[in-house]
């Protein structure tokens, strides 16, 4: 059985930290809580928890203060987590088995991430995946000042089916674009990820018109990573989205489709422009597509859930209605019914097809 270090920062925590350590400490064999400046009892709720509690001095870099928190780690194993994730009861069972059985030659662990799920079931309506697990004899480092990542790319990786649930509220934006501008402020430059996550927090932000610069310098990057290019081309398209420039949005939906065989999310959107455009036909062919291509992604891609279930048969059923082939419609509806079976509008529809079919067989 390997050990396992908790590392954590933290600030002004006192409430949700809790909750996340409840759902995972008596799976660690240490705690490391690194704090960054509370001025609440985050302190001591962490150490009621038996952790190490540290201070490091807030420096406008989420990677600095990560790789601080891992170097005071001792285990074989680090594990990150936030104060606002938990596991919840079924993942606290495959990470206490992957604690019994993980070979000692994989240096890092990818777990599901999920961004949102479902209020009254759970079930992950948006994830993605990210390195949580990473063998300490490594050193692997936490790059970027703003929605850092660890670089295991030289390392053995294994996928598993863990997740870790994220039940943050609100939004982190506001607080990400000021470090980026400070960093700018204070003689930074914007080079790699960097700039592709200053867009994207422009975008956030609403500053739309800023961000599609950005974006467009990044989609130029060499050394830009396929899964942030394809991201890059969906957030762009949706700046061109909401300044009114549709043809723009489309084309930068459809450059997305030379780094790799496109999503669901990616087809979805495209079928969406086409709707726009009332070509019918058109729109059918990218929802059938992200229907086929509901299992293409990569190990790191943010997936959506509907897109790659219930949305593209909903709206093949009214593409299909468009063009008066009622019986498609229909069947596309049901297909949409077996993923959202109370749902008050698709039950509509099913009343109203149902009823036009029977009028047509009838006449």
């Amino acid at each position: 059985m390997i050990t396992i270090s908790l590392c954590m920062i933290v600030k002004n925590e006192e409430a949700r930290l809790p909750v996340c350590l409840k759902s995972v400490a008596d799976l660690a064999d240490e705690i490391v809580i690194v704090d960054t400046g509370s001025t609440d009892r985050t302190k001591e709720v962490a150490a009621e928890f038996g952790a190490k509690v540290y201070e490091f001095a807030w420096r406008e870099d989420f990677a600095a203060a990560r790789n601080f928190s891992f170097s005071l780690a001792t285990c074989e194993y680090i594990l990150w987590m936030d104060a606002d994730d938990v596991f919840t009861e079924p993942n606290r069972a495959k990470l206490l088995r992957l604690k019994q059985e993980l070979s000692s030659d994989i240096d890092a662990v990818l777990m599901n991430y999920v961004l949102h799920e479902e209020e009254q079931t759970g079930a992950p309506l948006a994830f993605t995946r990210r390195n949580r697990l990473v063998k300490r004899s490594r050193n692997y480092r936490w790059i970027g000042i703003v929605h850092e990542y660890l670089d295991v790319a030289d390392g053995k990786q294994l996928l598993t089916d863990i997740a870790v649930t994220h039940r943050g509220t609100g939004s982190h934006s506001g607080r990400n674009l000021k470090i980026i501008e400070h960093h700018l402020a204070s003689g930074g430059v914007l080079q790699g990820r960097l700039r592709f996550h200053f867009a994207c927090e422009l975008a956030d932000a609403g500053r739309y018109e800023e961000a599609v610069p950005h974006f467009a310098e990044f989609l130029l990057d060499p050394k830009a990573n396929r899964d942030d290019l394809i991201l890059a081309c969906a957030r762009l398209a949706d700046c061109y989205g909401f300044l009114g420039r549709e043809r723009q949005k489309l084309e930068t939906l459809l450059r997305s489709l030379q780094f790799h065989t496109p999503s669901s999310e990616i087809c979805c959107a495209i079928g969406n422009c086409m709707e726009d455009r009332q070509e019918w036909a058109m729109a059918i062919y990218w929802y059938g597509q992200a229907i086929q291509n509901a299992n293409v992604g990569s190990w790191t891609a943010i997936v959506h859930s509907a897109s790659r279930t219930w949305l593209p048969h909903s709206r093949l059923c009214l593409c299909y209605a468009q063009l008066g082939h009622l019986r498609q419609a229909y069947e596309h509806n049901r297909e949409a019914l077996r993923y959202l079976p109370e749902d008050p509008g698709l039950l509509e529809n099913e009343k109203k097809l149902k009823l036009a079919l029977e009028t047509a067989s009838t006449s």
